[in-house]
């Protein structure tokens, strides 16, 4: 039996990426926090209690379940479920399916000894179809079209969380973009370091400039976890949310604000045609060298002109929520790190350090 004195529960899967951390920073004040990944955070504090699991594995997230139920009780306010399998190589892998689909099925049925008063699953709004004409915008109730596999694996995983564990009150939120004052988004990070090395790639594009995508800052991601779980009591069984700010920035903007904090000048962009531009990206790729890695593959080329203006009306009024930080006033402090500290940053966002020489070259 649990206490009534006892603080509420929280379960986090993926406790040790980028959002889980920042989850666990926020709440280890107000919450107990049992962290399930497959690895333990180096910046895991003592109060959190951490399981080793598997979410591709029976026998591993069972284990880890029985020691949870063991160890606090079969009473959880909260299940934030982050896990999944993420790549931009566009390769099919089976931990797609293994992972972010299986897994959350294996997740919700093992929650079934508990007691648990929230489900909240990280989607994506990748899973929503773009909208390339008109002034429409992208809403919850708008139609689904995802077109590669990270956000194909996304709308099979709703499915699962759909009609998995029905006595389980849901809420998905289907997120855009995160970033941060370091940046820690990997197609912003492709971007600056394109144009901060001069690249050539870095004044084409294939796409219509005009479009874009919304992007959310990690401490409004926290900030909207946070009033949903507050809320848990007050929110329908089966919530879908889309979490972004309310501006988008095209392309061309972003290359503008870009081009202009590094270089002081405004960035060139020339639309080329996309069969060009394919024909580039898998020479590129071809002849990369082993210690190399290209970016821009192929089958990204035939995304370029999708557009994501959205609705957010949904989620700030029922979670009386809504974003403090935008994009383009965050790219000052982005670009304004990787001034100060160039290989830090570089490294915070896994990219190659190209060399002093060269870089200095390029400017």
């Amino acid at each position: 039996m649990d206490r009534i004195d006892e603080r509420p529960r929280l379960l986090i899967t993926g406790s040790s990426g980028l959002i889980g951390q920042s989850l666990i920073d926020r709440f280890a004040e107000k919450y107990d926090i049992c962290a399930l990944d497959i690895e333990r955070s180096e910046n895991l504090p003592d109060s959190v209690k951490y399981y080793e699991a598997d979410l591709t594995n029976q026998e591993s997230l069972s284990h880890a379940m029985d020691r949870v139920h063991q160890d606090v009780g079969g009473r959880l306010a909260s299940v934030i479920h982050l896990a999944a399998y993420y790549d931009f190589s566009g390769e099919p892998s089976p931990k797609y399916q293994q992972l972010t689909v299986d897994g959350t099925e294996r997740l919700l049925k093992a929650l079934k000894k508990f007691e648990v008063d929230q489900f909240i699953y990280f989607s994506s709004l990748l899973v929503m179809k773009p909208v390339n004409e008109g002034d429409s915008k992208i809403e919850e109730d708008s139609a689904i079209e995802a077109k590669w596999l990270y956000p194909q694996s996304k709308v099979e995983a709703e499915k699962v969380v759909k009609g998995t564990a029905p006595e389980i009150p849901k809420v998905v939120l289907r997120i855009a973009g995160v970033y941060d004052e370091w940046c820690h988004s990997i197609p912003v990070a492709q971007q600056i370091s394109r144009i901060y090395e001069n690249q050539m790639e870095s004044h084409l594009y294939p796409g219509d400039k005009t479009h874009g995508q919304p992007f959310i800052h990690l401490k409004d991601v926290v900030s909207c976890v946070a009033s949903a779980i507050e809320k848990r009591g007050e929110l329908d069984s089966y919530e879908v949310f889309l979490v972004a700010e309310p501006e988008v920035l095209s392309y061309e903007r972003l290359q503008s604000i870009i081009g202009n904090e590094i270089h002081g000048k405004p960035w060139s962009t020339i639309r080329i045609p996309k069969m060009v531009a394919k024909a580039g990206a898998k020479a590129k790729t071809a002849f990369a060298g082993d210690d190399e890695k290209y970016f821009i593959k192929p089958w990204m080329i035939d995304l370029a002109d999708d557009h994501y203006p959205v609705e957010i009306s949904r989620v700030c009024g029922k979670l009386e929520w809504s974003p403090n930080h935008r994009l383009e006033p965050s790219l000052k402090e982005m670009i304004g790190n990787l001034k100060r500290k160039p290989i830090p940053w570089y490294e915070e966002n896994n990219l190659q350090w190209p060399g002093e020489e060269q870089v200095s070259g390029a400017r």
